[in-house]
């Protein structure tokens, strides 16, 4: 993740874990002043800034998910190679519509030169299998994408195929350039905060990383939100502006970027640099399970409505969440994973490890706003495993009101080049699956 960086997605609805852009972890925290009791929450009704409560979640239109492929499920599986792919429906099953076949075939030819020059963490594919479905894709009018698609790609099911989508977006917030009581700062990296590659040390932690600071002769975590709350940032964090909203800005961290709207009517673009290497806790599993809020509570709209109304327990169980996000400004149009621009309504944050980044995905699920073609061009910090995805869906109020309360259950397919899943089978596969190791 770039952009969006934690978040996925914005999946509160279950567990307020996701991530526009980027690749690392999701979410953090609220701030308030330099003492031990953080300074009250803004009034509700001083109007500085939008409320997410302002746009309830959108209600879904339900529809019925194309059944997967039967396949046996392959626990622990680590990659989608393992996990086993089989060929998936006929493209006669799966209904494109003109509008979204052109937004992906657009979202697709951006993710094409990494495509083909890319490694597929998945397993799948060779960055050759992608050059004649690109080489098309860029001759290729919008009028003609469902053909382009049913032409060059084809259906398959990873694994079981049953998937889950959340959604996530670009917030906005009110902001202001000057502290006041009661505002939350923004912070930039730390310039104490060290990044250690384990795998330098020691050959069996390859691939492992620990952030923290030093503190005399040792090297000790980094410090928790609670710390930072309390001030304890004061000469360690450039500051890059003031949140007028402490939840407000703990929901723009949960996504990981966003805009934030200064007070003279400009606009400060942040997006996800690091965060203190602490655990991330999703308050709304916490909530949920002490039985603060409802099923009809269970959106980002509903937890951020409980959280404005309970001030002080809402300031307690954002302060579980140990984990806390430092910003640096953007530039340009908004970035996923694989450093390109993020497409409201075309992108779709996934596991590289089961989806290759850049590559089209086939949505059958339980409510039709999820449905169609998306492309993989994010990750997500929650977004993990076989058939998990988080729809991106741009900036505004329409896009807040779909991606809080997404929550979708159905099938995917993965859209592969032809000829991709008959290299994968091997000789002596004769089952349609791919050889599990």
């Amino acid at each position: 993740m770039s952009y969006r960086q934690g978040g996925a997605a914005l999946a509160i609805a279950l567990a307020l874990s996701a991530c526009v852009g980027g690749g690392n972890p999701p979410p953090r925290p609220q701030i308030g002043g330099q003492s031990s009791a953080a300074p009250p929450l803004p009034s509700r009704d001083r109007g500085e800034t939008q409320r997410y409560n302002e746009s309830p979640p959108r209600q879904p239109v339900a529809s019925v998910p194309i059944l997967p492929v039967p396949a046996i499920a392959t626990p622990g599986a680590l990659t989608a190679a393992q996990a086993g792919t089989t060929s998936g429906v006929d493209w006669a099953s799966l209904p494109i519509t003109a509008d979204n076949a052109a937004a992906a075939l657009q979202a697709f030819r951006t993710s094409c030169p990494s495509l083909v020059r890319r490694a597929d963490q998945s397993g799948l594919t060779a960055p050759a299998d992608w050059q004649s479905a690109c080489a098309a894709a860029s001759a290729t009018q919008s009028s003609e994408a469902v053909d382009f698609f049913r032409r060059y790609l084809e259906p398959v099911q990873v694994g079981d195929g049953r998937a889950y989508a959340t959604g996530y977006y670009i917030p906005e917030i009110g902001g202001s350039r000057e502290e006041r009581a009661g505002y939350a700062p923004i912070y930039a990296r730390p310039n104490d905060l060290i990044d250690v590659d384990l795998g330098a040390f020691s050959t069996d932690l390859a691939g492992k990383k620990i952030r923290g600071r030093v503190d005399g002769s040792k090297f000790v975590p980094y410090f928790d939100r609670t710390a930072i709350e309390q001030g304890v940032l004061n000469g360690r964090a450039r500051v890059l502006g003031y949140a007028v909203d402490p939840v407000e800005f703990f929901f723009l961290q949960v996504q990981g970027s966003g805009n934030v709207r200064m007070a003279d009517g400009s606009l400060l673009r942040i997006g996800y640099d690091t965060q203190n290497g602490r655990d991330y806790t999703g308050i709304g599993a916490l909530m949920r399970a002490r039985g603060l809020i409802g099923p009809n509570q269970a959106s980002m709209q509903g937890i951020v409505q409980w959280l404005h109304d309970h001030p002080e327990e809402g300031r307690a169980i954002m302060r579980e969440n140990k984990s806390f996000v430092f910003f640096r400004v953007l530039d340009g149009a908004p970035l996923g994973a694989l450093g390109l621009p993020v497409t409201g309504g075309a992108t779709v944050a996934a596991d590289p490890k089961f989806i290759p980044l850049g590559a089209p995905v086939f949505l059958s699920m339980d409510r039709t706003d999820a449905n169609g073609i998306w492309v993989a061009q994010d990750t997500g910090g929650a977004i993990k495993g076989a058939n998990r995805f988080d729809t991106f869906w741009g900036a505004g109020a329409e896009a807040r009101a779909i991606a809080g309360g997404m929550s979708a259950r159905g099938t995917a397919f993965l859209l592969l080049p032809r000829g991709a899943l008959q290299r994968l089978r091997g000789k002596g596969a004769t089952d349609g699956t791919t050889p599990r190791p």
